[in-house]
């Protein structure tokens, strides 16, 4: 090997051994946030309202006085606790979480639905859906 050669092997050796490491894609499927709000306990308990309550009835329950809110909080308290032990579990406590999530989610599908549905026959035709989410003319 001449001298020439070497040195570029070289080169090229340290080149690729400084060279930056491809970024690391990430395989595990992350459930999507409980709620657009920051996680700090020590500021407020917005993001703790949106996961447990839903996005819309957080919003409620930041407009009542401390007596009504947590007046209506033991009554949702009391839907949690499915075996009427008078204790809520982890268990519970995810069910109530996940049913809050998608309540939010049939919902928003069904103000969705009523959007795109012009004429009020249950069915949202390719015409429907062109008028309403693009604005042409019927």
């Amino acid at each position: 090997m001449t001298f020439p050669q070497l040195l570029l092997c070289l080169s090229l050796s340290m080149l690729c051994i400084s060279s930056k490491p491809t970024e690391k894609k990430d395989r595990v499927h992350h459930e999507p946030q409980l709620s657009d709000k920051v996680h700090d306990d020590a500021q407020s308990f917005d993001y703790d309202h949106d996961a447990f309550l839903g996005a819309d009835e957080a919003k409620t329950f930041d407009q009542l006085t401390p007596e009504e809110s947590k007046e209506r909080l033991g009554k949702i308290v009391s839907k949690i606790d499915e075996d009427k032990d008078g204790f809520v579990t982890v268990e519970e406590l995810k069910a109530w979480i996940k049913f809050a999530q998608k309540r939010w989610i049939y919902e928003d599908v069904e103000r969705q639905w009523k959007g795109h549905d012009l004429n009020e026959d249950g069915l949202i035709s390719w015409e429907e859906y062109k008028n309403a989410t693009y604005g042409y003319i019927l």
